[in-house]
């Protein structure tokens, strides 16, 4: 029989508690959350990382039990939330907790390798969480609020073209897409909600329920431009995957569950165990992609710099694009 948790009362008051992962793209957003509301915030980093500021810093790695073990008594910790990097999901079996999901639910979702590798590890996980009974949230917070490069690093590294739309397949199948500072808002806020122990969290704000078609209209309505359009189809962005260049492979491959299989949308979460954060919070707005693009405007367009580099770039974008014309002629 697998061993029963302690009960913890989640409605007390704001607790203690740790983030790991907290220098990552979306550590940074749950940490500034975390201070923002008042709680006690501990950030485990390793000895050549920045601290987060304001956050009391305790270093070593999460791969070693025993430091864990002892930071965890030591500093009373009462939370534990994960948002470690694709390497580090099996070391997170030391914790106790928000595991690091902070993506789909990986349990409904289906990507082709080397994206499904991470999900089985994220299964590993989720399943050793339920088996030892310890209380859990699993935060599916869908896509980030930027535009979707399937070719890419991570969607935070590249903001929205100035020169071309990737449209992958026929732009019709719709995702979610939530900003950073939201994800890390609603993760802390359901860290001491009842209604969300043992319940996968989806974050689907029906203002930011849109496809890639969609998107790239409201992009050219914010730029008043309109911009040429290519296709990736379905077998370009599996021949992405097989080349297994990581990470843009594992990106390519999660890029085909949802813009080609919809893995986002093709379940309800009416379920038992499922709960939607605008149901939850129904006072707490979601910054709108409307909005986010607005934020991307200002970076692209209003700023001077960028604006002429743009420029620059567009005039040899241009050049170049005429000048493979005429070479294929």
């Amino acid at each position: 029989m697998a061993p029963t948790a302690s009960p913890i009362d989640f409605e007390a008051n704001v607790g203690r508690t740790l983030i790991v992962g907290a220098t990552g793209f979306i550590g940074q957003f749950v940490v500034d959350a975390s201070l923002a509301s008042g709680r006690l915030t501990y950030v485990l980093v390793r000895s050549t990382s920045p601290s987060a500021a304001k956050a009391k810093t305790i270093k070593g790695s999460i791969s070693n039990e025993n430091l864990m073990k002892k930071a965890l008594k030591d500093n009373q910790i009462e939370v534990v939330i994960s948002v470690v990097g694709g390497e580090g999901i099996l070391d997170q079996l030391s914790l106790r907790f928000l595991p690091s999901e902070f993506g789909h639910d990986v349990d409904r979702a289906d990507p082709v390798e080397p994206g499904l590798t991470m999900y089985n590890d994220k299964r590993k996980v989720r399943r050793l969480i339920e088996d030892f009974g310890i209380p859990y949230t699993y935060i599916c917070c869908n896509s980030i609020a930027a535009w979707p490069y399937h070719d890419n690093n991570h969607p935070s590294d590249v903001l929205p073209p100035m020169d071309q739309f990737q449209i992958y397949g026929d732009g019709s199948v719709k995702a979610y897409f939530v900003d950073g500072t939201d994800i890390g808002k609603f993760t802390v806020k359901v860290v001491d909600d009842a209604r969300t122990i043992n319940k996968r969290v989806h974050f689907r704000p029906p203002s930011n329920y849109l496809n890639i078609n969609e998107l790239a209209n409201l992009w050219e309505r914010k730029i008043q431009r309109n911009l040429p359009r290519v296709t990736i189809t379905e077998d370009n962005l599996l021949d992405a995957a097989k080349e297994n260049c990581i990470p843009q492979s594992t990106v390519a491959s999660f890029t085909h569950d949802i813009f080609i299989k919809g893995c986002q949308t093709n379940f309800s979460v009416d379920g038992p165990n499922d709960v939607e954060a605008s149901t939850l919070y129904p006072d707490m707005p979601f910054k709108t992609i409307s909005e986010c693009f607005d934020d991307f405007v200002v970076k692209i367009v209003d700023g001077p710099v960028n604006n002429m580099v743009n420029i620059v770039d567009n005039t040899v974008s241009d050049a170049v694009n005429r000048l493979t014309m005429t070479t294929c002629a």
